[in-house]
């Protein structure tokens, strides 16, 4: 062995020396023999260095996984006997190896074992117990050997092919039947030696039992010794969790419905005369949440156990079924209400299907009703925040709640299906005491209660949000729980979690406001002060925009007497933070598009007249296209690259700002409607020469880009004089990328205006497709994933165009190029559809060419178009199909054969029976396709309905493959 390289496999070793050592790696991988010198050193023990010795287990792992059919037979007994003689050594050597190294071993030992165990070593087993008998050294190998092929045969996270699959499920069955029995046995020996000397070895002995469980005879595992020896382990403390998991696991085995039944009953009985269900007298959370895990994989078995009675429809026993699950229910609750959220989460499962049960029941009985109310009070008191959550820093710990919270609101939503009205009563309940003494209440408390009527909304659901109507009783309790939030002053609680329910629970019910819209202004204020977007909360302050902009939206119709007002209560904070002198604004540009957005809303939704609505969109524009011209102009003369990036940012918020504003108008209410046309176009004007600048040309580009988009949508054919130049500076030094978004603003303007920029798109047509071709034909590296996957997107593009150029009835923008220009641009599509193994791109390609025989293809199109369809067009639907690289089974590949159909179709439409002649005659022929093939393509090509065809040709090529 290269012994220099091999010091590279120490983690402290320079990156040179890793360098060389991964170098080495991929050298021995590849060398037919290195695997021999890596046994050799592993059975004869020449190295004590660890990352040696686990880098020869990898080499001899890469051999087994990959290239083990290569070797003789000799060589591959000969890594057998490495694996034993390793084996051997193990119950000698003084020193027991580390846990990486014995994991490589165990998974090479079962790589080998799903290689070998059904043709050469049938007989594994045997060999390895022969080898390690009791020895702890040995049994500790042997239970990771096992773990490792219960992962190679059943985990479900391991992808395996069709065949891998069939071989794994031929080793099982295999297994049941040979050797099963033998290492039960061996493991129940194990269990019964070392439960009181080696906890170690019994806990790893317990995690085999739980994984084979799943697909072994169970009646192996679950009978009178092995059931009280588990038993006993629920008492020894270091055993308890991994016996509690064991039993899980046999709990959880797909069984009979009534010996299902029997069995968690029988273990429910010794659990709980053995003490356990005392949850309050157990310490030890770990445990317990083991423990809710066991009991929640009991009560969901006895579930499953009731529907498949019920569904059988054996009475005697569902109701038996139905009594086992009622009597765990106090378990259940006290798990649920335990101080601790994992514990508490564990039993969720169980809790949830219980209510499904109550759901399907037509009377519920005086304790269903009871356990329905302390479930609902448990997740009440669970949503609750505790002390040592952190707000302004949220860490794992507080998303573990948060995702927590969102399994307690499927509780309570299915609490909503058994009883809305104790729900509503409920929660009515608790929110109207919590409410009345807001100021004195801790924090945590008053938010679950207005977090509790948030959540009431997705739990008694209705169409469109009308809470606020139908049924009287549930909508008067709304209407007095809204009337109670907005007038009882706690919008003034100064914690942001309280602050933030409030805002959010506000525009969740904003129906309310329609029907008492009296209340309107104070919730307004509150937006607007340091309640909300004032707050000294950056979080608070940017959640409030986004629902302050949801909240004006939603109620526009009520906006009208506050707008001025509003209007100028939020001048400050509409304005572009400068990129000098450290100034913070109170909102980052995200949350200030949301006030452009309901600025615009305001203006455009109120009652004004077209010239009010006029001033009131400039005085908001105006400040905005001022500033732009003066940080274009420090642009223009910035040295400093930061600051040249800082200034395009500001630059690109500013445009940003002026399309969101926009977003406010409708068919209703056009820009020209509300007289806005001229503001935008000054806008235009404005940000226009901003494509021209030299610098940071991506960012610049790309906020004018979105706002052309914005314009061509609402200033409609007044946007036409300004696109000629502004393309003609997106096409000046463009990269894949520049043009890949500047596609789709020309597809925008071509598909809406159509005729109406014939002239234009013929004349920037070729200067396009020369700046896609020269980006397309630059060399790249031969292994720059990126670089190709640019070149495919703009490929995409580039057809994108064409495809929309066509089917806008624009061919003439094509036909106006030149012969020998429209020829250029039909072989690219030619080469689209056949050449290129991307099947998005060649089902465009196969709909451009269809379109174009539709347009071209008749008696009198362009002259010379009609040998194009027999050169080129005919052979691409049979060329592309035919490459390897057409996978028939993909759903993409599909839908372009499917638009080669059509193309055939439409050529056959157009072309009548010289067609038809020509494919029997002369190019079905030329491929050696047999006579009555050719017979019978010919025939499904004729026939009238598409969809025949279609499948046809589908069927044609699976056959014509390889």
């Amino acid at each position: 062995m290269d012994e220099q390289a091999l010091l590279g496999l120490n983690p402290n070793a320079d990156s040179d020396f890793r360098q060389r050592a991964l170098a080495y790696f991929e050298q021995l991988k590849i060398s037919p023999d290195a695997w021999q010198v890596c046994a050799e050193a592993l059975a004869q023990r020449t190295y004590s260095d660890d990352h040696i010795k686990f880098f020869c287990f990898q080499v001899l792992e890469h051999q087994v996984k990959y290239k083990y059919s290569e070797l003789t037979t000799v060589q591959q007994q000969l890594i057998r006997e490495t694996l034993i003689s390793w084996l051997q050594a193990q119950m000698l050597n003084p020193q027991t190896e580390k846990t990486f190294i014995r994991n490589k071993a165990a998974q090479v030992f079962a790589l080998l074992f799903v290689t070998e165990y059904l043709t050469k070593w049938p007989k594994f087993f045997f060999d390895i117990l022969s080898v390690v008998d009791l020895n702890p050294r040995g049994v500790d190998l042997y239970l990771r050997i096992l773990m490792a092929i219960d992962s190679e045969l059943v985990d479900r996270d391991v992808v395996h092919t069709s065949e891998e699959a069939r071989r794994n499920t031929l080793i099982k069955d295999t297994m049941r039947e040979q050797c099963i029995p033998n290492l039960v046995e061996s493991w129940y020996q194990i269990l019964h030696n070392y439960q009181y000397t080696n906890s170690e070895v019994t806990c790893q002995c317990l995690e085999v039992v739980g994984a084979y469980v799943s697909w072994i005879d169970l009646s192996l595992i679950a009978n009178d010794r092995f059931i009280n020896m588990l038993l006993g382990h629920m008492s020894i403390e270091v055993l308890r969790e991994e016996a509690c998991d064991c039993l899980f696991e046999i709990v959880n085995k797909g069984m009979d419905p009534v010996d299902k039944m029997k069995l968690v009953e029988s273990l429910c009985q010794v659990l709980q005369s053995a003490g356990f269900f005392s949850i309050d007298q157990e310490e030890d959370v770990d445990f317990l949440a083991r423990f809710s895990k066991l009991v929640n994989g009991m009560g969901q078995s006895l579930i499953v156990s009731w529907t498949k009675l019920i569904k059988n429809g054996d009475i005697k026993n569902a109701q038996e079924a139905l009594q086992a699950i009622e009597t765990k229910v106090a378990l259940m609750l006290q798990l649920l209400i335990h101080e601790d959220d994992d514990i508490s989460s564990n039993i969720i499962g169980f809790c949830y299907d219980y209510l499904h049960i109550l759901k399907q029941l037509t009377v519920l009985s005086d304790q269903q009703k009871a356990n329905v109310e302390a479930i609902m009070l448990a997740v009440m008191k669970k949503l609750t925040y505790d002390e040592e959550y952190n707000f302004e820093n949220e860490g794992e710990d507080e998303a573990m709640f948060v995702e927590y919270r969102k399994q307690l609101k499927l509780l309570l939503d299915r609490l909503a299906q058994v009883s809305p009205e104790l729900l509503l009563a409920s929660v009515r309940r608790v929110f109207s005491s919590t409410l009345q003494n807001w100021q004195t209440t801790r924090f945590m408390e008053v938010e679950v209660a207005i977090r509790l009527l948030y959540m009431l909304a997705e739990a008694l659901p209705v169409s469109h949000g009308a809470h606020f109507s139908g049924d009287v009783s549930k909508a008067s309790a709304l209407q007095d729980m809204m009337r109670t939030l907005v007038t009882s002053g706690v919008s003034s609680y100064q914690h942001t979690s309280v602050t933030l329910e409030f805002f959010e629970t506000v525009v969740r019910y904003e129906k309310f406001f329609t029907v008492e819209p009296q209340h309107i202004p104070c919730v307004l204020m509150a937006f607007l002060d340091h309640r909300g977007l004032r707050h000294s909360s950056a979080k608070v302050r940017s959640r409030t925009a986004y629902l302050f902009s949801r909240f004006v939206k939603s109620l526009n119709k009520q906006m009208n007497p506050f707008i001025e007002d509003i209007l100028n209560r939020i001048q400050d904070l509409l304005e572009l933070s400068p990129p000098e002198n450290g100034y913070q604004s109170l909102l980052s540009s995200d949350d200030q598009l949301f006030i452009y957005e309901t600025a615009g809303v305001l203006i455009v939704n109120s009652e004004y007249p077209a010239e009010r609505k006029q001033a009131l969109m400039r005085n908001l524009l105006t400040p905005l296209m001022e500033k732009f011209k003066i940080l274009l102009e420090k642009l223009m003369l910035a040295q400093d690259e930061e600051r040249q990036a800082s200034l395009a940012d500001c630059l690109n918020h500013a445009v940003g700002f002026a399309s969101r504003t926009s977003k406010a108008f409708s068919n209703k209410q056009t820009v020209k409607q509300c007289g806005c046309s001229e503001v935008y176009l000054d806008c235009l004007q404005t940000f226009l020469p901003a494509l021209s600048c030299p610098l940071q040309k991506d960012i610049l580009r790309s906020g004018v880009r979105t706002f052309l988009h914005r314009m061509i949508i609402c200033l409609e054919e007044e946007v036409l004089p300004f696109i000629p130049s502004a393309s003609e500076h997106m096409l000046k030094d463009c990269e894949a990328k520049d043009l890949q978004e500047f596609i789709p603003l020309i597809n925008q303007i071509t598909a809406k205006f159509k005729i109406q920029v014939s002239p234009f798109l013929q004349q920037m047509f070729m200067p396009l497709l020369h700046a896609i071709f020269e980006v397309l034909l630059r060399p790249a590296e031969e292994n720059d994933q990126s670089a190709a996957l640019e070149k495919q997107m703009l490929r995409r593009s580039y057809f994108a165009f064409l495809q929309t150029v066509t089917g806008s009835g624009m061919s003439e923008v094509i036909a106006n190029q030149g012969a020998e220009n429209v020829e250029r641009v039909l072989i690219t599509v030619i080469q689209g559809a056949v050449e290129y193994p991307d099947p998005i791109a060649q089902k465009t390609c196969f709909i451009i060419l269809s379109k174009l025989v539709e347009l071209w293809g008749g008696k009198d199109g362009p002259v010379g178009f009609a040998d194009f369809v027999y050169k080129h067009i005919v052979p691409a639907c049979f060329l592309a199909p035919l490459k390897q690289t057409f996978d028939l089974a993909d759903a993409q590949t599909v839908l372009a054969l499917s638009e080669c159909a059509v193309t055939l179709k439409t050529i056959h439409l157009k072309r009548g029976p010289e067609c038809v002649q020509y494919l029997q005659q002369e190019y079905l022929p030329s491929l050696q396709v047999a006579p009555e093939i050719i017979q019978e393509f010919c025939q499904a090509l004729q026939q009238p309905d598409a969809k025949v065809f279609k499948n046809y040709l589908k069927v044609f090529f699976q056959r014509a493959k390889p």
